[in-house]
């Protein structure tokens, strides 16, 4: 585009234009006090002229004789006193200098403003008129990469061309129509984007982002057929992993009017920014983002950029390490995708979603974080089809935008029963020596109203340690009715909430404070919850003792996160609730660390060292006395701990769940997975929950193998998914 240049500095020009207006004024009025001054001298003459011969007689007098003599009053003559030469001189003197004292007036008023404005207040136009000549306008900073532990790059910027328009293009529908042939962009988005002023009115307009290598060589060859049209190379946001980490990832786009409106204090988002909408590219947004270039331009007095004075260059936004470890990472995503949709078909494996996530116990760092189904972020930055939109926002497709790993809400099954056997120990309801007998049937409270273990045949004489190997749900209703019977409703000995109050020592029920956004707090059901969620059927409001037997094997109104069942078995493993994160370091734009993460303890249990001693042989008992995990562990070469768990829902097949913490006897990791209509957790999920720690102990020793690769996200291929509830093994 051709470049308007002035031969004189724009301040000069502005300048002499003023005084240019002042003189013409005073011109203008000297014109008037001249014609003003003429009429008056004719006048003046006009009033005093004398007859050349005879005596002086006035014509008043002369017409007074005519009618005195008409009248034969005897030739007497009645005249008035005519003025004298010098008066009448006198009085034009008088007019003549009135007219001066007034033209040297407008004189005085005129040279007292041309003083005002050229000497006194000079300064002050001068820096109005240069702020009505020059427009400063913000132009996109690039923001920061985020990197897993390795220092492998899970989001960077690529150099895209960007086609700008000047603000006057709007206006021309020649250019338009040729860049929407060229581009293949409709006239009409092309119009709107060239009038898109939310940046700025002399700022540039984005009418094309990563545009294709020949549109761009056409329009600088024919650049005067596109006037007001430029190239710049811009950065887009790309993740050359694909889906991998999608949900703790997130992705970007234009920000919301609410973003544009609610810009906190020392950031200012324009609408011509690239802003964090989901996931860590969200939460840290404001580390990401960079600072904005400006370009200082002239206009012309009706607005249009003829001139680019200065140009200060964006700067890079912070970078970002997480926790994350690709490796890992890849092997949960993969895995996940494996089990649930083989060939990418959402209801040819077992179940039809799924979380799985895994955290180092000893600092709360997510080494990995996985939902299924999945999303590509690279097709949500910038415009997205409405293919792409249907298939993410689809019920049908399962939801993946959803991350089930903070925002699943499940019931935790018998994975509850290592907090409530706790809960057990702590109030005397149960020791090492406690035995029932479990016949497959239970009816306790002699109701009528009969409860079966998951083993109908019944498992026999079982102590507590036996009770939680075989996860036999008798041995926990016993201690359910325990609770009842020393609460309100029994001896009075404990409150009403005893058990709910125990579990909360565990973060259960509460969100964990993990460095996402919308957190799901989960529920631990209560007398009162119970009370306000049936507040329009006051009589299934009652809390009874059925409540208590559901609640202790993680069933009935019970929800869960995957990631506090995670950070809550870390606390069993270490005696320690620690606070999960996903971020480990920021760095600023020459690369030098300038934020380190320090882990958080969110609390130390307080909980009898015995009893948590005696609950974790227990659960390491869970993987080495049942055939089926044993075998599994054992074969990744992983000593652990866990439990597994089994969701009974009454519409829909049972979730598989499976939590498991290792080394054994030297905690390391905790990894959980839960899958929606798996079925059993020993079956289904104890496969995957094995073969994370097996990668996650592997990278953390430097034996990993395992080699990232791009993932895709989810095609929205759905098929009827054949899974059955079937007989629940734990």
């Amino acid at each position: 585009m051709a470049t308007l240049h002035t031969e004189k500095p724009p301040c000069f020009i502005r300048k002499v234009t003023v005084l240019e207006s002042i003189i013409a004024a005073i011109v203008a009025a000297l014109v008037v006090l001249v014609v003003i001054a003429a009429i008056a001298v004719v006048r003046s003459r006009r009033g005093n002229e004398t007859p050349m011969v005879g005596p002086r007689v006035s014509h008043v007098d002369t017409l007074a004789f005519a009618r005195d003599a008409k009248d034969g009053d005897g030739g007497k003559v009645s005249s008035t006193p005519m003025e004298a030469p010098g008066q009448a001189v006198g009085n034009l003197k008088t007019r003549f200098a009135a007219l001066g004292v007034l033209v040297a007036g407008i004189f005085g008023s005129l040279t007292a403003k041309l003083w005002s404005l050229q000497v006194l207040s000079s300064s002050v136009y001068e820096e109005r008129a240069e702020n009505n000549l020059f427009v400063t306008v913000s132009t996109p900073a690039p923001r920061g990469e985020i990197l897993d532990s390795t220092g492998q790059v899970l989001a960077k910027n690529r150099s895209a061309q960007t086609v700008l328009a000047e603000a006057e293009v709007a206006t021309d529908t020649d250019v338009l129509r040729r860049l929407s042939a060229v581009l293949g962009i409709p006239f009409n988005i092309l119009r709107q984007r060239a009038a898109d002023s939310s940046a700025g009115a002399q700022g540039q307009r984005v009418l094309a982002e990563d545009a294709r290598l020949r549109d761009v060589a056409f329009i600088s060859e024919h650049a005067d057929a596109f006037e007001g049209i430029t190239i710049e190379m811009r950065t887009i946001r790309e993740y050359p992993y694909g889906a991998l980490a999608a949900h703790a990832l997130g992705y970007t786009g234009s920000p919301t009017q609410e973003q544009l409106d609610g810009s906190e204090e020392g950031r200012e988002i324009l609408s011509v920014d690239t802003v964090g909408l989901a996931g860590l590219e969200s939460k840290y947004d404001n580390v990401i983002s960079g600072d904005h270039g400006a370009r200082r331009v002239a206009v012309d007095a009706v607005g249009n950029v003829v001139e680019v004075v200065s140009e200060t260059l964006p700067t890079k936004g912070s970078d970002i390490v997480l926790t994350l470890d690709s490796r890992v990472q890849y092997v949960a995503d993969t895995a996940l995708a494996e089990l649930i949709a083989p060939g990418d078909v959402i209801g040819m494996g077992k179940g039809v979603s799924g979380a799985a996530v895994v955290l180092d116990v000893r600092t709360g760092a997510v080494v990995a974080m996985s939902s299924f189904p999945t999303y590509d972020p690279n097709k949500l930055t910038g415009s997205i089809s409405e293919d792409i939109w249907s298939v993410y926002n689809s019920e049908d497709s399962y939801a993946p935008l959803s991350n089930r790993v903070v925002n699943g809400l499940y019931a935790a099954a018998s994975t509850y029963k290592a907090f409530t056997s706790l809960a057990a120990l702590q109030y005397g309801f149960a020791d090492g020596s406690s035995t029932w007998d479990c016949t497959g049937s239970w009816d306790g409270f002699g109701s009528g109203d009969i409860q079966k273990c998951w083993n109908h045949a019944g498992h026999g004489v079982l102590d507590l340690r036996g009770g939680i190997v075989n996860s036999c749900d008798v041995v926990f209703y016993e201690i359910a009715k325990a609770f009842y019977d020393h609460g309100p409703n029994g001896t009075g000995e404990l409150s009403e909430t005893a058990l709910q109050d125990y579990l909360k020592r565990f973060g259960l029920g509460q969100v964990t404070g993990i460095d996402l956004d919308n957190e799901s707090a989960g529920r631990i059901p209560t007398p009162e919850w119970k009370t306000q969620a049936f507040r329009n059927r006051p009589a299934d409001g009652v809390w009874r003792g059925g409540d208590y037997t559901n609640m202790i094997i993680g069933q009935g109104d019970v929800l869960v996160t995957p990631l506090q069942i995670a950070v809550a078995y870390g606390g069993i493993a270490t005696g320690t609730i620690m606070k999960p994160h996903l971020l480990q370091s920021v760095r600023n734009s020459q690369g030098e660390t300038v934020v380190t993460y320090e882990p958080e303890v969110v609390m130390d249990l307080d909980v009898d060292p015995s009893d948590l001693s005696f609950v974790r042989d227990a659960l390491r008992g869970v993987i080495t006395d049942n055939k089926n995990p044993a075998r599994l562990f054992e074969e990744a070469g992983v000593q652990a701990a866990g439990k597994s768990g089994t969701a009974e829902h009454t519409e829909k097949p049972d979730d598989a769940w499976f939590v498991a913490y290792a080394p054994y006897d030297d905690p390391k990791y905790v990894a959980a997975v839960v899958i929606e209509q798996g079925g059993g957790g020993s079956e289904v999920a104890a496969p995957l929950v094995a073969q994370l720690l097996q990668a996650t102990l592997a990278a953390d020793s430097g034996t990993s193998d395992v080699v990232p690769q791009r993932l895709v996200g989810s095609t929205g291929q759905v098929v009827e998914y054949k899974g059955t509830s079937g007989e629940r093994e734990d």
